[in-house]
């Protein structure tokens, strides 16, 4: 076998593999804006209706770090096409659901099928390309992890106003077959040498209960109240057993199914590291740009989708530079000015007010942009550039999982700061407000009648109350942005990223 196999067409298969992470990506917000139109039709309450997010983010979390012991066990193009090939049958019976069980238990299959299929993308991209363009492979993934969430919430509202919810899981059938079959017929040739490691069960099912245990504390934590919950007491205690347990046997197992010993590697564990952080800060902003366009300033969702869609611009219109260019530079530079750009842009937010026109939104989600289009790429070589060939895929699914785990954690911390910010700071707004004061008096006395005065004046500080909250969590995040620049300067160069483990024919 030749030192590096090279599918016919290098073009037909970027794109057949592309658009299979770009279907898994997209399906991890599509369905977000779609659910209480979901729950009206399958009769439950929305509260019910977010399992149909969380049982798929479940899933998925679990399945991330087995990619490694997959891909060991089974190839990486075969895990590519099945899993490829599982995600659209099950998104087909997503959309022929008939009630919200079998739909929540459909979304926990597609979301294990969809663990491997984005580490199993990074890790087959890298092995197909010669060194030198291997940046542009990962700067190609990396636009499109940054343009398939913001597409999904915009594609997802359109389609469940003018056709019906279930189309937003059909959408995904025919790419999947295709995305399969193109990548299944260009990489036939290619020889994937295979184990047959023993499982882990240990590590297997304390792994399912610590991180599903653990994902639903993170999901459900708000809508319970945290921990004046006992169903989230009792959860958290089990998940914090189960990892405890999963992390000691993982350590001291031979061979273990989540190879932990992959953080021996400086590289890898300070580029997780700033990986983990940054997305967690980014999938925050990510996350309260639409809550807060909606909740403040009265934005439709669709306009929300259109204020905060320019935010995928530049990382489209750079990713040929950023993927020739970058690796000419020092990648801890350009990751440091991609988290400067970020911090920056998170500052100008601290600053914005209820008044704030759709053009300056737009603006600054347009310059954070340049950021994004600088980050993911160079964070992504740097932390797989230490490893062995035959870690990639590991090493990929590790990281990838943490990153996850990080953006669920992030979702949490941010309503939950967000939303108690908010109480407090009304409280601080309205202490002054009473009846004996003259100044209010003054002005309730210009608003009509007293109960109509009362309930105006309560709006604005409830108003009032969020948008300060919101000014803070950005200056949090800026200054989480600027403090990574010192954590990717830990790392140590050369940064090239290695072949996967076809390169060399096998391990």
């Amino acid at each position: 076998m030749s030192s590096q196999y090279r599918p016919p067409s290098m073009a037909i298969t970027t794109v057949g593999i592309s658009l299979a992470t770009f279907m898994q990506v997209l399906d991890t917000t599509i369905a977000n804006v779609s659910l209480p139109t979901i729950a009206g039709n399958l009769g439950v309450s929305v509260n019910q209706s977010t399992w149909v997010i969380t049982s798929f983010a479940v899933s998925m979390a679990i399945s991330l770090p087995l990619t490694g012991f997959l891909t060991r066990r089974f190839g990486e193009v075969k895990l590519f096409i099945w899993s490829t090939l599982l995600f659209a049958l099950t998104s087909f019976l997503c959309g022929v659901s008939q009630s919200m069980g079998m739909l929540i238990a459909f979304r926990a299959i597609q979301g294990a099928v969809a663990g491997p299929m984005y580490p199993i993308t990074q890790s087959l991209l890298i092995s197909i390309y010669p060194p030198a363009k291997r940046g542009m492979a990962l700067a190609l993934l990396a636009m499109v992890t940054v343009v398939a969430p913001i597409a999904g919430p915009i594609l997802g509202g359109w389609i469940t106003d003018n056709y019906s919810w279930p189309w937003i899981f059909f959408i995904n059938v025919p790419i999947g077959i295709f995305a399969s079959m193109v990548v299944g017929n260009q990489m036939r040739g290619r020889v994937d040498k295979t184990e047959r490691p023993k499982i882990d069960y240990v590590g297997l099912i304390t792994l399912i209960i610590g991180v599903g245990a653990l994902q639903v504390v993170l999901d459900k934590g708000n809508d319970e109240d945290w921990f004046n919950s006992t169903f989230i007491i009792v959860t958290s205690i089990v998940s914090a057993i189960a990892i405890a347990i999963f992390l000691i046997w993982e350590l001291t197992d031979k061979d273990p199914i989540v190879d932990l010993k992959l953080f021996r590697h400086r590289n890898f564990t300070y580029g997780t590291i700033a990986l983990v952080l940054a997305y967690a800060a980014f999938f925050a902003m990510s996350l309260l740009m639409p809550l807060w366009l909606q909740r403040n300033l009265g934005y439709t969702s669709t306009w929300a989708g259109f204020a905060t869609a320019p935010i995928g611009v530049l990382p489209v219109m750079l990713t040929f530079f950023v993927g020739k260019f970058a690796p000419k530079f020092d990648l801890r530079a350009v990751a440091s000015i991609a988290f400067i750009v970020l911090g920056v842009t998170c500052f100008m937010r601290s600053d914005f007010y209820i008044g704030v026109d759709f053009y300056h939104v737009a603006l600054v989600q347009l310059i954070q942009g340049l950021g994004v289009a600088l980050f993911f790429m160079p964070i992504l070589t740097i932390l797989l550039s230490d490893l062995q060939q035959n870690e990639i895929a590991s090493g990929s699914g590790l990281a990838t999982f943490l990153r996850t785990l990080g953006g669920s954690f992030s979702a949490s911390i941010t309503t939950l700061f967000w939303e108690r910010r908010a109480v407090a700071h009304h409280e601080q707004l309205v202490e002054h407000v009473t009846a004996y004061d003259p100044t209010t008096r003054a002005a309730m006395g210009s608003m009509g009648d007293p109960q109509t005065a009362a309930a105006m004046i309560n709006q604005m500080a409830t108003q009032q109350g969020y948008q300060i909250s919101f000014n803070e969590v950005f200056h949090v995040l800026g200054w989480v942005f600027c403090s990574l620049v010192l954590v990717i300067w830990l790392t140590r160069p050369p940064f090239l990223a290695k072949a996967g483990p076809a390169a060399s024919g096998g391990h």
